[in-house]
């Protein structure tokens, strides 16, 4: 009798049981965040200037294996006990052509001063919507490196018409580490400056719209 079928049951039953073993908080091929789109935010009253021009779309990164779904609604995520950089992030979400997409949600992540995520609860883990000028804003610090990677932060961009961007943007002053880092990309660095009270970044998100 051949051992091709006995062969094939067991890997099949290898298989499944690998399958069952995989997370399914991943979310590496969701189409659409699990927030609900409710309109623009209040005016966050930013007055960002918006690009001439814009790019087809922002390009996309992993989301890594570190991604929470179902995170706080906030727009500050400095913990009392932080001891990072403070760091203000904001900037546009656009299509592109530039327009603002007003109540688009944006949903950030990243590691802590020690180079650790928090897989537990919501530490420097957040999402808010963006206000009718397409504006967001989050209070922060700077992340750290860690083994293998640069400063980086985690974001997941979507509008009610666009599709999912699941992106990383780095910062400019780690220019060392972000050409060691097999996965920086130079178009997703963050327009950034140190100022007295820490550091200020912009990042301008363009979303393509839903086929």
């Amino acid at each position: 009798m051949s051992e091709f079928p006995v062969i094939r049951r067991r890997l099949l039953k290898g298989f499944a049981a690998w399958i069952a073993t995989v997370p399914l908080t991943g979310h590496a091929y969701n189409t659409s965040l699990n927030y609900d789109f409710s309109g623009a935010a209040a005016d966050l009253e930013l007055n960002l200037e918006a690009p001439v021009t814009c790019t087809s779309g922002t390009r996309a990164q992993t989301e890594g294996p570190f991604y929470s779904p179902a995170t706080p609604r906030r727009s500050t995520l400095i913990e009392p006990d932080s001891n990072g950089s403070p760091l203000v992030l904001e900037g546009l979400v656009m299509t592109p052509d530039c327009r603002p997409v007003a109540g688009a949600v944006v949903d950030i992540w990243h590691c802590d001063e020690q180079g650790r995520y928090d897989n537990q609860g919501y530490r420097y883990r957040g999402h808010q919507f963006t206000d009718g000028a397409g504006s967001y804003q989050f209070k922060t610090i700077r992340p750290t490196l860690y083994s293998g990677r640069t400063e980086h932060i985690h974001v997941k961009v979507q509008g009610e018409n666009t599709r999912l961007l699941t992106t990383q943007i780095y910062f400019p002053d780690r220019k060392q580490e972000n050409a060691a880092d097999r996965i920086f990309r130079p178009e997703l660095i963050m327009n950034l400056k140190q100022t007295v009270d820490g550091w200020y970044g912009r990042f301008d998100f363009v979303l393509q719209p839903k086929a």
